[in-house]
């Protein structure tokens, strides 16, 4: 025999009314109705849920501790109906997305609180990935969306163009190559270059290294930005990131002949293959609005 889950409600009715007749009237039944229900959970169970020698409705020790864990149960269901309630309505139960690391995570972090504030029923799955790792990562998974900064296209990807991001040649303030001008390519060839390594299993070259045989593959932007304070080489940076350490005179930027300074437009992807739903449609919303926010900051304080 099946626990009849309604009884968990009676009970919790029982406690609050004091006696099997308020209960009743409360719960528009019969006494006998409920006396019934009460007795048929406590045979199923095996144990005696009320003290019967009280005047006033009382449980068992045992009989709260059954309660308590028959009150978890109806809150589990009731959110159950509520999320299906909000499926029903086109809220998709997950959206996952790929982050490529070279972005800044600010509006995308602001879209996501957004996002809760609307209590958004969905599950989301971020990851972050770097270079071909991103678009691998979204096709191997059969993910949402991916914002990436460089894709390979195909008739069935849709994209929105997201903000341009400026990437800085940079290196430690006490490096060589801080106080040189006009430094050429075979200058920079002799120095260990920083990079960030591609996290796809291909493992491709990045378009902007610079050929030398000192390279230092890095696993994120934090190690690397750590590893450029430490004076280990040099390399490129996301502008948003180091801005603050430029002006503070910790980070020097390399003055390179063919230039110190990289802007790529991100995009924001979807796939026709799997439309989006109701909160995939509402994050590529508020992202769309919150990098706009996040460019307009960026312009206000420049540095180079």
């Amino acid at each position: 025999m099946k626990i009849d889950v309604e009884a968990f409600n009676v009970l919790q009715v029982l406690v609050e009314e004091g006696s099997f007749a308020k209960a009743s009237e409360k719960l528009h039944k019969a006494q006998s109705a409920v006396s019934y229900q009460v007795k048929k959970l406590e045979q199923h169970l095996g144990v005696e849920l009320f003290n019967r020698e009280q005047y006033r409705a009382e449980l068992t020790p045992e009989g709260r501790v059954i309660l308590a864990e028959g009150q978890r149960l109806l809150q589990h269901l009731s959110n159950i109906e509520h999320l299906a309630s909000r499926f029903s309505e086109g809220w998709e139960p997950k959206l996952e997305l790929v982050i490529d690391g070279a972005l800044p995570m600010e509006p995308i972090m602001t879209a996501l609180k957004r996002m809760s504030e609307n209590n958004v029923p969905t599950k989301v799955q971020l990851n972050m990935e770097f270079l071909g790792g991103v678009q691998h990562r979204f096709e191997q998974d059969k993910a949402d969306l991916m914002l990436v900064k460089d894709y390979i296209a195909a008739p069935y990807f849709s994209a929105t163009t997201l903000p341009t991001v400026t990437s800085l040649l940079v290196c430690s303030t006490q490096h060589a190559l801080a106080n040189k001008s006009n430094v050429s390519l075979s200058e920079l060839q002799q120095h260990v270059e920083l990079t960030i390594e591609d996290s796809s299993p291909t493992k491709q070259r990045d378009e902007l290294q610079f050929g030398g045989d000192k390279v230092f593959y890095l696993s994120g932007f934090i190690m690397k930005k750590n590893a450029l304070l430490k004076g280990l080489g040099f390399g490129w940076m996301p502008e948003f990131l180091i801005s603050e350490l430029i002006e503070t005179q910790q980070l020097a930027i390399v003055d390179f002949v063919g230039g110190h300074r990289f802007r790529f437009t991100p995009q924001l992807v979807s796939t026709l293959e799997r439309p989006l739903g109701r909160a995939g449609q509402l994050f590529t919303d508020l992202i769309l609005e919150e990098f706009a926010l996040f460019d307009s900051k960026q312009h206000q304080s420049t540095v180079v």
